[in-house]
């Protein structure tokens, strides 16, 4: 089984990884997408708090992101969750294409943190922006 989540803010693919909301949930069954519990984001940039082992620990072996940086990307994937960046729009929208194999990898990973606003003093525990190699993109995913 397929369980997908999406880093979102008011029903949207949130831009950046780090700074969303919750991450939506779904669950693809007989090529069916299946609406599952939202997971809170937490307090602080994805890159820190944690939440590639929450996602993890909840089931998650796909993240359909906009963008985030190599660090994140590095701490999904060692926590075996394939990435697929460039996902813009309606959540809804881009899981859908996602399971139907239209959606691929951008390859692009954020240029700076700072871009992004973080609060003064931020760093990313886990070093830095760009593409990075591990990331898994699927083709086909309703077989």
């Amino acid at each position: 089984m397929m369980k997908i989540a999406v880093p979102s803010r008011n029903g949207q693919v949130d831009e950046h990884f780090g700074h969303c909301k919750e991450f939506l949930v779904f669950r693809l069954e007989g090529g069916q997408l299946i609406s599952e519990p939202a997971i809170a984001s937490g307090d602080s940039c994805g890159c820190k708090s944690g939440i590639a082992s929450d996602l993890a620990r909840a089931g998650v072996t796909h993240l359909v992101a906009g963008n985030m940086g190599e660090g994140a990307l590095r701490v999904l994937v060692a926590n075996g969750i394939a990435v697929t960046r460039g996902a813009t729009g309606d959540v809804s929208s881009a899981v859908h294409a996602f399971a139907e194999g239209a959606l691929v990898d951008s390859g692009a990973g954020c240029a700076s943190h700072d871009a992004h606003g973080h609060a003064e003093g931020h760093s990313c525990e886990h070093g830095h922006h760009g593409a990075a190699a591990g990331v898994v993109t699927p083709s086909r995913n309703l077989r």
